[in-house]
């Protein structure tokens, strides 16, 4: 029978009535000024953290434990019940490589550039609703029309967007596995129907795989990520192709890595198709930390994002980061071009050891150990205080490990240190 699993705080055990499991755990109060202790007040849940299934030893209680009650909470839809969160292991390392962001800084330039116009803002004042001039910034990067360009909160939220207009409750939407969490993450969040084709044993989408989806499931939007996370694989032109001439609907490419491949969907866009093209200023710009991602797409495309995003979405330092940024473009290719040459460098290290390599035209690589289990290299690693993203335990991914380009320095230690776990593994 199915259970709810709801959350109650009034002690810390897990309780069974009425053919219901409630949880009870002990919360602090907080007066009316903030301060901690049990009486009148309303309740201080910042030290709880709630079990995915309600499991009453995954909550942490406030360090203090004066009692208090809460009703129980709404249980959410039925069709998110089973999601997980998306997130990767942040552990103190000395050398990161697990998350694909940029090795290096933004230029000193860029901050002080930055520091001077933040100066200026008018803070009392909203941003600028439709971000013109870094619409227009980006829109002269790519050799298209302002009209075609729509800004958000990284390329998640462009994503988010997307979905929110085109996907949702009695649509469908289909990815190729494996392939980027997020897509079929954010797709089922909107309400959406998740169609997932599957992949070769080498990480290639076959002709006949992206058919078979598209003749079957007739999706409203179908996801391309070229290159491909968390495999690096970048898709061919003429398969992308190929499916602009049989899908129904939406065509997303989304090309978070671009810059680091031979080439690029946008040259395919134009107001005729219904293709987008994704990117992000994560990666070849520097800016993880700023959280801002575009799309390039028909102006009426752009046109329904506009009336479905929230107003005021992009905040005024996220629009100054942006168009400062597109000031550096040399800078960025120059970085570009070192991540390059250093994956290239990491992938024929890799390939004289005990791993197989899959080819990448992204900042990071994905590889499989031959001789030893995918999470024990990882551990291994971790160990030697060096953090690469464990793909191992991930469907149609099994024992496969990814690691970010970092710095030459970085790399090199990731490189001694795997070479020293594999030897050591490898049977004589």
């Amino acid at each position: 029978m199915d259970r709810h699993h709801d959350v109650v705080a009034v002690g810390a055990e897990e309780r069974c009535h009425e053919g219901r499991h409630t949880l009870t755990v002990t919360l602090d109060r907080v007066g009316d000024h903030g301060e901690l202790g049990g009486g009148a007040g309303r309740v201080f849940a910042s030290g709880i953290r709630h079990a995915r299934q309600g499991r009453a030893d995954e909550l942490v209680p406030s360090p203090r434990h004066a009692v208090s009650t809460l009703t129980p909470v709404i249980p959410v839809r039925d069709d998110l019940r089973a999601l997980e969160g998306y997130h990767s292991p942040q552990l103190e390392v000395k050398v990161r490589l697990n998350t694909n962001e940029s090795p290096l800084p933004p230029p000193a330039a860029w901050r002080d550039a930055f520091a001077a116009e933040m100066s200026r803002v008018e803070w009392h004042r909203y941003p600028d609703r439709h971000a013109t001039e870094l619409r227009e910034a980006i829109a002269a990067l790519h050799g298209v029309a302002p009209e075609m360009v729509f800004a958000a909160n990284g390329s998640n939220e462009v994503l988010q967007t997307i979905l929110l207009t085109y996907g949702g409750p009695g649509r469908t939407v289909a990815t190729f596995e494996p392939t980027y969490q997020m897509h079929a993450q954010i797709a089922r969040v909107v309400g959406s129907q998740v169609v997932e084709g599957e992949r070769d044993a080498d990480f290639t989408l076959s002709s006949g795989e992206l058919r078979r989806v598209l003749e079957t499931a007739a999706p409203h939007v179908v996801f391309i990520t070229s290159p491909n996370n968390p495999t690096g694989l970048v898709e061919p032109a003429d398969r992308v192709r190929e499916l602009l001439s049989v899908a129904p609907g939406l065509v997303v490419v989304d090309e978070a890595y671009a810059q680091f491949a031979d080439w690029s969907a946008l040259d395919l866009v134009d107001e005729s198709r219904p293709l987008v093209v994704t990117r992000t200023f994560s990666k070849t710009w520097s800016m993880a930390a700023v959280r801002l991602g575009y799309v390039i797409g028909p102006t009426w495309f752009v046109r329904a994002l506009d009336t479905v995003v929230l107003p005021y979405h992009l905040d005024a330092a996220k629009q100054i980061a942006g168009r400062l940024a597109l000031r550096f473009a040399d800078e960025m290719n120059d970085r570009v071009r070192l991540i390059v040459a250093e994956r290239e460098r990491i992938s024929a290290a890799m390939r004289t050891m005990a791993i197989d390599v899959t080819p990448s035209g992204a900042n990071f690589v994905l590889f499989r150990p031959t001789g030893m289990a995918g999470r024990d290299v990882w551990q291994a690693l971790v160990d030697r205080s060096v953090l690469v993203r464990d793909c191992s335990g991930w469907p149609r991914l099994a024992e496969c490990l990814r690691v970010t380009v970092g710095t030459p320095e970085e790399n090199d230690v990731f490189l001694a240190a795997l070479d020293e776990i594999v030897s050591g593994s490898v049977v004589q």
